[in-house]
């Protein structure tokens, strides 16, 4: 019985960690839709995107070498030079901000005022858009993405279970760090959001955009600040699923995982996110290990969309979502 209650708290320290591991990804979704109202179908393949282009600059592969090649007839690959992560990170973060620019100057404000299914629809395109331009630019094999973060079991809290229970926990030191990581900046973008005029702006901006027009604030200034913002956040889980598994294009699924997590938390909370994140992680590692040897296995690829399934019947808006009421 003791065994059983050890494994048990083994696999929900794990499950708490993959719920922050989801949250990273669902926060970005929140932040677009906090902004916009509508669902950003495209921040999944924002984490791959940049994932790949951080990598890449680390690595000082060339941009677009496969069409210059064909083009030029030559055989350049790489610069010859390889970035700090440091730095890397930082001309990322710079890239993910142009690309928010030009989001919002080729896209978004062509599409003011229109219906959010509008706009959910031009995520769609971009969304398949950015996944092209990411292969035609950095290439479509996997890479390995390395910027420094301790990865591997955590000998401190191993040797302490250990000592306490007699059976050491396995716990990865790069899931330590993705936890620390989500939980600062959660509390930087919730006191971003609450706190700073551009904050109210952003709610605003939700609301009703002519509205917020009227009263003088930038819708342009608003959306590509929201989208850098969501950019970043997307940077922040590319790292962390990158390093993990590896960049490759399998990345951009991670989003399908965001769904269950936004339905808990609500379309409209960062700390919802964060919330909902963790009853996913717990909840479908909690449930493998209890009924998963029961119905034959592979229960986590699932339970996650049942478990939002009821949640939709019950409490459309989640568990810290806003209640839209609407007169007619």
């Amino acid at each position: 019985m003791m065994d059983q209650f050890v494994f048990a708290a083994e696999v929900v320290l794990n499950g708490l960690m993959t719920g922050v591991m989801y949250a990273l990804v669902a926060l970005g979704f929140v932040l677009i839709f906090k902004a916009s109202g509508v669902f950003n179908y495209a921040q999944g393949v924002l984490a791959l995107f940049a994932a790949m282009t951080l990598v890449s600059i680390q690595n000082g592969q060339v941009p677009f070498a496969h069409l210059i090649n064909a083009a030029l007839g030559t055989q350049i690959h790489h610069f010859g030079w390889t970035v700090p992560a440091a730095l890397a990170i930082a001309l990322t973060a710079l890239v993910m901000v142009g690309l928010a620019f030009l989001i919002e100057k080729l896209v978004l404000q062509h599409l003011v005022g229109q219906e959010p299914i509008i706009l959910f629809m031009a995520t769609i395109g971009l969304a398949y858009f950015l996944e092209g331009l990411g292969d035609v630019m950095w290439g479509a094999d996997i890479k390995t993405l390395d910027v420094g973060l301790p990865q591997g079991i955590s000998d401190g809290i191993e040797a302490a279970t250990a000592q306490w229970f007699g059976y050491g926990f396995f716990i990865d030191r790069l899931d330590l760090w993705a936890t620390l990581i989500a939980v600062l900046l959660v509390a930087a973008l919730v006191a971003f959001a609450q706190y700073t005029k551009q904050g109210r702006a952003m709610r605003a901006v939700a609301d009703d955009h002519q509205a917020a027009l009227s009263v003088g604030i930038s819708l342009r200034f608003i959306w590509v600040m929201v989208w850098s913002i969501a950019g970043f956040v997307a940077l922040v889980a590319g790292i962390m699923w990158g390093t993990k598994s590896g960049v490759q294009f399998s990345l951009s699924l991670i989003a399908l995982k965001a769904l269950p997590v936004l339905m808990l938390g609500g379309f409209t909370s960062i700390p919802g996110a964060i919330v909902g994140g963790l009853i996913i992680g717990v909840g479908e590692k909690l449930f493998e290990f209890t009924i998963g040897p029961m119905v034959g296995g592979a229960t986590e690829t699932w339970f996650a969309y049942v478990l939002a399934l009821i949640f939709l019947v019950f409490r459309p808006q989640g568990l810290f979502g806003e209640r839209i009421i609407e007169r007619v």
